[in-house]
């Protein structure tokens, strides 16, 4: 990535992470962050609100390769949409009008788009018909980006990432060894995860290919059933086992909304290596870390 210029737009944990990782190799980095004074050194920061259009004029020229991994501020529909949506083509329309046009696109999208609730496998290829307004946004956002890659002659990928996790990101942790942490009875949910930082190489793996586009699944390579995942915990931590209860309809709707196992097999043939494969590396490094 030597003599690139790249723009991080969203420099959270996993956009700090790769930046970290482009300084490295040699690029020119842009942080983009509505408060950037935490980026990472030597990275360049753009103090930008990308639900403004106005602000668009601060962005650099010359960007060669653009990563779009922010995060909404809340947890409704309205701030989804205002972030992913309308910041992403503000976003795109300020990039053109600077001149720069990036070759390479990388969206950091989500498996929410997946609408699969019988714990079946799905990959790139498998109908996303999602079931809340987070994958609805996500996948309207993927095909923007898709649109304005193409006339362009640009590659544009997303990497539908599952459940992030890693220093900072302990809430299964918190839930175990607060005891808050319960199972229902006789049933199974599949959830899919992935380690911030192997998320931040996912993306930079991504960008190094170049003529990869299309969307990848960004998950570690074992699936877990959330009380396995739980139960490993309170093991590992020395509590006891997270009781046991009868299963509500409401956690029945909760598992039918998330319940399905996706498989990384594109990014694994693609030559990527996992620094932690599964639940048990991750979470062995995490519980060694806050010893």
């Amino acid at each position: 990535m030597k003599g690139e210029r790249i723009l991080v737009a969203g420099c959270g944990d996993v956009g700090s992470a790769l930046a970290r990782r482009l300084v490295a190799d040699g690029a020119t980095v842009f942080g983009l962050r509505r408060r950037p004074e935490h980026l990472p050194s030597d990275v360049v920061p753009i103090a930008i609100d990308l639900r403004r259009s106005e602000e668009m004029k601060r962005l650099p020229a010359g960007v060669t390769c653009l990563v779009f991994a922010a995060a909404a501020d809340g947890s409704d529909e309205g701030s989804y949409r205002a972030i992913y949506v309308e910041g992403l083509r503000n976003l795109l329309s300020g990039l053109a009008a600077s001149g720069s046009a990036p070759s390479r696109l990388v969206f950091t999208s989500s498996t929410a788009v997946y609408g699969q609730t019988g714990g079946e496998w799905v990959d790139e290829t498998s109908s996303t018909e999602p079931p809340g307004f987070s994958g609805r946004v996500m996948l309207e956002a993927e095909a923007l980006l898709a649109e304005h890659a193409s006339p362009l002659g640009a590659t544009a990928a997303s990497i539908r990432l599952g459940g992030i996790y890693g220093p900072g990101r302990t809430r299964l942790v918190d839930l175990v060894r607060s005891g808050r942490a319960t199972c229902a009875e006789g049933s199974c949910r599949w959830t899919n995860r992935i380690h911030v930082e192997d998320a931040a190489d996912a993306v930079r793996h991504i960008l190094r290919i170049g003529a990869a586009g299309g969307t990848w699944v960004g998950v570690d390579d074992e699936p877990a059933d959330q009380c396995a995942v739980y139960d490993w915990l309170a093991e590992r931590m020395g509590l006891p086992r997270p009781p046991r209860v009868p299963e509500s309809a409401e956690a029945r709707r909760g598992a039918e909304a998330s319940n399905k196992r996706c498989s990384n097999r594109r990014l694994r043939a693609s030559g990527f290596r996992f620094r932690f494969p599964s639940f048990r590396e991750g979470y062995a490094r995490m519980l060694e870390g806050g010893r």
